[in-house]
């Protein structure tokens, strides 16, 4: 028989490739998960990895397994919704993950809907950038979070979570009312200062993205992840900067947003097989509900 767990960390190095890189996502030592990975392959009476230098590969009949292995997980998520599902009423932690404009507009209206209509659910929110969401559902330090990507930037769907569409948003370009812009927004900025979120996150890659398309490359300013800050800084003559709508429901005075073709999605994402579970079904369907409430305004 093979041990779920066992499967869990072959998934894992598929995905992370290093040994020490799965140990640093299960808080086990390096030596740990190799010896798990050994009892793995007695298991399965095959071998499913072989050096290579100072690091491993996997074989043919290890990338077989780890491709089985996420269809196993998944099926043990649907028996844990099938589980649920007979239960009565819901209960226990429900751990959600956001980024901020999320946690700010849209998660306060649906954790009030959660607490009203199920009032045994544990609700936790962590404010995270969306790409550290995948590894945080997978490592089951949430149930459900919130993804984005710009069309500008499409995300490679993850095998081992599913999703589905949440909002589709404006991004706007946010200039200092003062700012003389006329005919092509972008081309109007090339030369101003840019205010832009930390390299590495989705937002910073987005703005180089667009930018680069315009044919200029942003000089950045100022670096500041909250889209409040940014806006701020707008007002403040101190440069331009990319949006999105959710972000602009009140902007301060001294901001001028102009559309940009640009689009942002936001997904719920969950670990693959969960859809069905009866909480994270309600908190699709709270976040659905504060998505239209938030459209309304």
């Amino acid at each position: 028989m093979l041990d779920v767990r066992r499967l869990s960390l072959l998934c894992d190095l598929t995905r992370l490739g290093t040994i020490a890189a799965v140990a640093r996502a299960n808080a086990y030592t390096p030596s740990a998960v190799s010896q798990q990975l050994s009892a793995l392959e007695r298991e399965a009476g095959v071998p499913l990895l072989e050096r290579t230098g100072r690091g491993v590969a996997l074989t043919t009949a290890g990338r077989v397994l780890a491709e089985h292995a996420e269809s196993v997980l998944a099926a043990l998520e649907r028996t844990t919704a099938a589980l649920a599902a007979v239960s009565t009423g819901l209960s226990g932690p429900l751990r959600i993950g956001a980024f901020p404009t999320a946690v700010r507009t849209l998660l306060p209206t649906a954790l009030v809907a959660l607490g009203e209509q199920h009032p045994g659910l544990e609700l936790m929110v962590t404010e995270l950038d969306p790409v550290d969401v995948p590894a945080a559902l997978r490592e089951r330090r949430l149930d459900v979070g919130l993804l984005n990507d710009y069309d500008v930037v499409p995300v490679v769907p993850d095998p081992s979570l599913d999703a589905v569409p949440l909002l589709d948003e404006t991004v706007y370009l946010a200039v200092p009312a003062t700012a003389p812009i006329t005919g092509d927004p972008l081309h109007a900025v090339r030369d101003a200062d840019w205010i832009m979120a930390g390299p590495g996150t989705l937002c910073h890659t987005a703005t180089t993205l667009v930018c680069r398309a315009a044919g200029f490359a942003p000089r950045a300013r100022h670096h500041a992840d909250e889209f409040t800050t940014v806006l701020a800084l707008v007002a403040a003559d101190q440069g331009v900067s990319l949006v999105p709508q959710l972000a602009v429901e009140h902007p301060p005075p001294g901001v001028r947003l102009i559309p940009l073709p640009t689009r942002r999605r936001t997904r719920v994402a969950y670990r693959g097989g969960a859809a069905t579970h009866p909480v994270t079904a309600a908190c699709v369907t709270a976040l659905r509900d504060s998505v239209d409430a938030f459209l309304r305004r």
